[in-house]
């Protein structure tokens, strides 16, 4: 490969990462501390990478379930919102055209989302709703994301989902209060869940500048943190009962002796 085609593939390479402005003045003017470009580098790295991890963010969720053959302590109702939530921000970004790294991670909870929403209902009620389900799903997805919705009725639908997808994380929580555990909810699901929403203000800050996107990210991470929260807390919980368990079978022994 000679040098021009070289240069040519660094140049496509870095414009992934970087605005032709920024390459310029980083590659060209070898201005490596300009601030603005330093930004759009970060943010859309780290959004690209946001992108890849989210393959992964639920897949522990959905071992979990499928090894157990149970989706105990899963509220439906969570889901769903939690669902409602990136399918609207798909559908959004999609039509207002924003870049892939932008939304792209939702795209994919949203594939990952549906099928434990799937999987809920196969194991908590039966496979036939399980069926009608993803079939309803899909039909409201392609009017969605197929030009069938103006984009106005799309931001209402975004706007909207702010206060659902929050509720949702609050009906998760309120499900493991109630249980007293956090059954079949995976943690590490929670915690990269956590970290992607915590990392996506920055990056919807620089790519989007969107406030409805950003305030929903913002809710997102503080849900999150609650669920995250809540494993760290019956973890411990757990812990502590069995070290008292432990202690009361030994002074039951010394008063059995």
């Amino acid at each position: 490969m000679d040098k021009e085609h070289l240069y040519a593939y660094f140049k496509n390479m870095m414009l992934v990462l970087l605005p032709p402005k920024c390459y310029d003045e980083f590659f060209v003017n070898f201005n490596f501390l300009d601030v603005p470009c330093l930004k759009a580098a970060v943010s859309k790295g780290l959004g690209l990478a946001i992108v890849a991890g989210s393959l992964m963010v639920k897949l522990p969720q959905i071992i979990k379930i499928l090894q157990n053959k149970s989706a105990a302590g899963l509220s439906f109702l969570s889901v769903i919102l939690d669902l409602y939530a990136v399918t609207t921000g798909v559908a959004y970004s999609y039509a207002k055209g924003f870049t892939f790294s932008a939304w792209g991670d939702a795209l994919f909870l949203l594939i990952q989302t549906t099928l434990i929403a799937a999987m809920v209902l196969h194991f908590n009620y039966s496979s036939n709703l399980a069926a009608v389900f993803v079939g309803v799903f899909s039909i409201i997805l392609y009017a969605l994301l197929g030009g069938l919705t103006p984009l106005d009725i799309l931001w209402s639908l975004q706007a909207v989902s702010v206060p659902i997808m929050f509720a949702g994380k609050m009906v998760q929580a309120w499900t493991n209060y109630s249980n007293g555990s956090t059954g079949q909810l995976s943690a590490m699901t929670c915690v990269m869940l956590l970290f992607g929403s915590t990392a996506r203000i920055f990056t919807s800050i620089q790519e989007t500048g969107d406030p409805v996107i950003i305030v929903t990210y913002a809710l997102a991470t503080l849900g999150n943190a609650v669920l995250v929260g809540q494993f760290i807390y019956y973890g411990y919980s757990g812990q502590q009962d069995s070290v008292k368990g432990k202690k009361a079978k030994k002074n039951a022994a010394k008063k059995a002796q």
